[in-house]
């Protein structure tokens, strides 16, 4: 009888070993992490990006106070923007936490707007403009900024991969297990985002 018992418990335990991986991949248990990975790897390239973009505002600022009589109200709007931006803390975890998230979003959007600032008024300075410094600063902000457009769109097609996986039957079973929920992506920032917005001179 014990060894009946032994048997038994013996089968039944290379039962679940055959079929559980089965029955994790009948789920989405392994779409969810792969999923689950796609969106992290996006995120790193989005704050690879942003990072890029904080590390270029202190030469940009020395760039435009050497030029002297610069309007320091426009400069210091930049660097409280920054300020802001590198006193969060980030890391992946962000991702899970959309009242961070959106923190992060609206910093990164104060800097994006106290960089543009900067740019139109940096037009009225001719002898900033004529210096190469200047000129190569601007042109790898603009690149930045592109790169940073090019992996937030990343970051919100890999969210929307991975929150489709983590809605959809049979993968939600799989994303149950893992304790995963829906994530949030970026939104923008301004109420008329749809709108050119007005430019005066």
């Amino acid at each position: 009888m014990t060894t009946i018992r032994a048997l038994l418990s013996r089968a039944t335990f290379i039962l679940c070993l055959t079929i559980f991986p089965l029955v994790a991949t009948g789920c989405g248990y392994n779409e969810v992490i792969t999923q689950d990975e796609n969106v992290k790897a996006a995120w790193a390239e989005v704050e690879n990006q942003y990072q890029r973009r904080a590390d270029l505002v202190p030469n940009l600022v020395k760039t435009v106070k050497a030029a002297g009589n610069f309007e320091k109200e426009t400069l210091q709007g930049v660097v409280d923007a920054r300020a802001k931006v590198g006193q969060m803390k980030i890391d992946s975890s962000i991702i899970d936490d959309p009242k961070r998230l959106q923190a992060f979003q609206a910093n990164q959007g104060a800097l994006s707007s106290a960089l543009s600032r900067l740019m139109v008024v940096a037009e009225r300075y001719p002898q900033l403009q004529a210096t190469a410094g200047y000129r190569d600063l601007q042109a790898q902000l603009e690149g930045t900024e592109n790169r940073i457009a090019v992996a937030r769109k990343r970051y919100i097609a890999a969210v929307s991969d991975y929150n489709k996986v983590v809605l959809h039957f049979p993968t939600s079973i799989g994303a149950s297990m893992r304790d995963k929920k829906t994530r949030e992506t970026f939104e923008a920032t301004t109420k008329n985002a749809a709108e050119a917005p007005e430019v005066q001179f």
